[in-house]
């Protein structure tokens, strides 16, 4: 009986131990790049500002369990993609990534060119609310390595989709 006791004292322990480590970790995670286009800005926003223009050049979208349900809408396997805003303007796209476990991830595309030049510089940025359980928090440190790499490999087709035309 003692070592029961012992057992589970230990373990709430150690959840705490770890709850205490993990609420030192930032409750929001920014993953962002940016990569510089040589193309006109308008060229590059036509390819972020739907879904449709997104299979052109984002991993994935081409595939069979992908299901667009309006240029703005996808269901991308377990995850719904929305865009949410475009700002036609300024060429901002912002989106929401949606997970059927509630895991939500805000993205925003921004295409910055400065009068007269020739190449603009495309900035992709994911922010995730982290929730207090331990393990989310250690598991966003993994973040900017997932996320990261799959964004540097889809601003690269993009920027090759976007000099192409």
């Amino acid at each position: 009986m003692k070592f029961i006791n012992l057992f589970f004292i230990s373990i709430f322990f150690l959840f705490l131990v770890a709850t205490s480590i993990g609420l030192l970790f930032p409750s929001t995670v920014v993953v962002s790049r940016v990569v510089d286009i040589s193309a006109p800005k308008d060229s590059i926003y036509a390819l972020t500002k739907d879904i449709i223009g997104w299979k052109k050049w984002i991993d994935g979208l081409n595939d069979t369990t992908v299901t667009l349900t309006t240029p703005l809408k996808a269901n991308l396997g377990s995850t719904t993609v929305t865009i949410t805003q475009l700002n036609n303007e300024n060429r901002v796209v912002n989106s929401v990534w949606e997970t059927k476990n509630n895991g939500t991830q805000e993205s925003t595309m921004e295409i910055f060119q400065q009068k007269g030049q020739n190449t603009a510089a495309v900035h992709w940025q994911f922010i995730q609310q982290i929730g207090w359980y331990p393990w989310e928090r250690f598991a966003s440190m993994m973040s900017d390595k997932i996320m990261g790499t799959m964004m540097e490999k889809n601003l690269n087709n993009l920027k090759t989709q976007a000099e192409a035309q």
